[in-house]
């Protein structure tokens, strides 16, 4: 009789963490951070049609990094959560909290039981109703299903630690064109330079009604980084 070829726990886990770190770390990055009237999240995409950055209800957004075809999934999901809750309850039951708990057992789910894990790391955002942006939510949820709350700013995907010291921490929430600017700078690095067509920029803006998603188009984003 053969004996099973066996593999310890920890080392298959630590597989499956390396290979999805590297699936996602080939792609292109993303900076979502609060600013004085909202949440902007600003994503290096050339694309038109590949959205990175999406509306998942009234006042949630979804952006995600890495595989796009498993984001997405994950995106579609929620939109379907989302809409089914507000439908059988209220509009007002839907939140950033129980969408971030959804998506991290779907995924702690996916890396724990599946050959591989999914190449993902995706952030839910949801603006709050208070000026100041005290009860804004920002949820970072990684491809193992670990969810963390963050409060300022949050980078995703690509070289995280080196674009996160280069957009710097954030003491206090600053205008739409400073965050944008320094969120350009710290993306684009010392030896590129990023126009409006190469980025996919969103915001979720207080005072605008009940659908607080507003993408920005390449006109008024130019205008805004060159200011």
């Amino acid at each position: 009789m053969n004996t099973p070829f066996y593999v310890a726990p920890e080392q298959v886990m630590k597989d499956r963490a390396d290979y999805a770190r590297k699936g996602i770390a080939r792609g292109r990055s993303l900076i979502a951070f609060r600013f004085d009237d909202g949440i902007a999240i600003c994503a290096e995409n050339t694309s038109s049609t590949l959205r990175k950055v999406s509306e998942i209800y009234d006042r949630i957004a979804f952006a995600g990094v890495g595989k796009y075809n498993e984001f997405d999934q994950l995106r579609i999901a929620g939109v379907r959560h989302a809409d089914l809750k507000g439908y059988s309850f209220s509009r007002e039951d839907v939140d950033a909290r129980s969408l971030a708990n959804q998506y991290a057992q779907s995924l702690g789910q996916v890396f724990t039981h599946e050959m591989k894990p999914m190449e993902v790391e995706i952030l839910v955002a949801e603006i709050g109703e208070e000026e100041g942006g005290e009860d804004d939510q920002l949820f970072h949820i990684l491809y193992d299903g670990t969810v963390m709350d963050e409060d300022m700013s949050v980078v995703l995907g690509g070289e995280t630690d080196t674009i996160s010291s280069r957009f710097g921490d954030l003491d206090a929430p600053p205008t739409l064109a400073e965050g944008l600017n320094a969120a350009v700078g710290a993306l684009a690095g010392p030896d590129r330079e990023l126009t409006a067509a190469d980025l996919e920029v969103a915001i979720l803006e207080r005072g605008i009604g009940r659908r607080a998603f507003r993408r920005l188009e390449d006109d008024e984003l130019a205008a805004i980084i060159s200011s």
